[in-house]
C-alpha cells in the first residue's frame, strides 16, 4: 500500500515596513514553526556574515530586508528561530526588465513546489503586505492552481508613513490614490491634480522626476518624503527644498496631502486644550 503525502501549504506573510515590533502575532507564530522560509534577496552578494552560524566563502549571504526583519522580531522572542529552518532565497536583478524577474520567479517556484510536494509548509516573506506591491503575488499566481495558499496580512509602507507624520491618509469625502514612480508623467499629474492625497511608491530611481511633477502640479508644499520606514535610518522631510533633487533609495517614497487648515476647517475649533 502505497503512503500518501500530504501537501504543504504555502504562506505570504507580510512583515511589515521595517521595525520587528510591527510583525503580527500570527506572522511570528508561522515564521517560527515553519521548516521552510522563502524570501527575495538582492542579486549583490553581502558582506554581512549571518548571526546564528559561521558561513563558508562558497556560501555567500544575500541581502534581504524581508529577513532581516524577521531575524530582529526573533531576537526578542523566546523561543528562538529553529537553526533547521531550511532557506530558499530567489535572487531578484535590480532590473525593469520584467523577462529578468520572470525567470527569478519561475525558479524560486520551482524550489518551493518541491518542498510543498514533499509536505513541508513554506513561508514566504514580505516587507510590509503580501498582496501591497508584493512580491507574493507573482508566486501565488505560479502555485495557488496545485497548492493550498494562504496570506498573513501586514502593515504595509503606506500606514506606517501616516502614523510616522502623524497624518491622516484620508478623511470624511477626500479621495486618496496610490501610484508608483513606475508610472508616466501624465499618470502621476493626473492623481495629483484629481485626488487630495496621494501616496506615491517606489519613489527612489523617480525623485528627481517626482519633485518636478510636483513642482509642475502646485503640490510641492503638501508633500513629504519618507525612507527606511521604521528603521535606525529613518529618514523623514516635509520640505522639498531640503530633498536632494537626484535618484533615492530603494525604500522610499512621497505622501502628499492637503495642509491641516484646508483638511479640518472648522473641526478644528472644537479641538480640546
Amino acid at each position: 500500500m502505497t503512503e500518501t503525502t500530504t501537501m504543504g501549504t504555502l504562506y505570504g506573510v507580510g512583515v511589515g515596513p521595517g521595525d520587528p515590533e510591527l510583525l503580527t502575532l500570527k506572522a511570528l507564530r508561522l515564521i517560527q514553526s515553519a521548516p521552510v522560509i522563502s524570501y527575495l534577496t538582492s542579486a549583490e552578494k553581502s558582506d554581512r556574515t549571518d548571526d546564528n552560524k559561521a558561513q563558508k566563502a562558497e556560501q555567500p549571504v544575500y541581502r534581504s530586508q524581508a529577513r532581516f526583519i524577521a531575524r530582529e522580531a526573533f531576537a526578542l522572542q523566546t523561543p528562538v528561530q529553529s537553526e533547521n529552518q531550511l532557506e530558499i532565497p530567489i535572487a531578484m536583478p535590480m532590473s525593469t526588465d520584467r523577462t529578468l524577474a520572470n525567470q527569478a520567479y519561475d525558479e524560486g517556484a520551482l524550489q518551493i513546489a518541491e518542498q510543498l510536494r514533499q509536505g513541508n509548509d513554506v513561508i514566504f516573506l514580505c516587507e510590509g503586505d503580501p498582496l501591497f506591491f508584493g512580491s507574493f503575488a507573482y508566486l501565488l499566481q505560479r502555485l495557488d492552481s496545485e497548492f493550498n495558499c494562504q496570506v498573513v496580512p501586514g502593515i504595509s509602507s503606506v500606514h506606517a508613513a501616516a502614523s510616522a507624520l502623524q497624518q491622516p491618509l484620508t478623511l470624511l469625502k477626500e479621495s486618496f490614490a496610490v501610484v508608483s514612480g513606475r508610472h508616466s508623467d501624465a499618470q502621476i499629474i493626473r492623481a495629483l491634480l484629481d485626488h487630495d492625497s496621494v501616496v506615491i511608491m517606489k519613489a527612489g530611481r523617480a525623485r528627481q522626476r517626482i519633485l518636478s511633477l510636483l513642482s509642475q502640479t502646485g503640490r510641492r508644499d503638501d508633500a513629504h518624503y519618507l525612507e527606511y520606514i521604521g528603521r535606525e535610518n529613518q529618514r523623514i522631510l516635509s520640505d522639498m527644498d531640503q530633498l536632494e533633487d537626484h535618484a533615492g533609495p530603494y525604500f522610499s517614497l512621497f505622501v502628499i496631502n492637503r495642509q491641516s487648515s484646508e483638511r479640518l476647517g472648522d473641526s478644528s475649533k472644537g479641538k480640546a486644550l
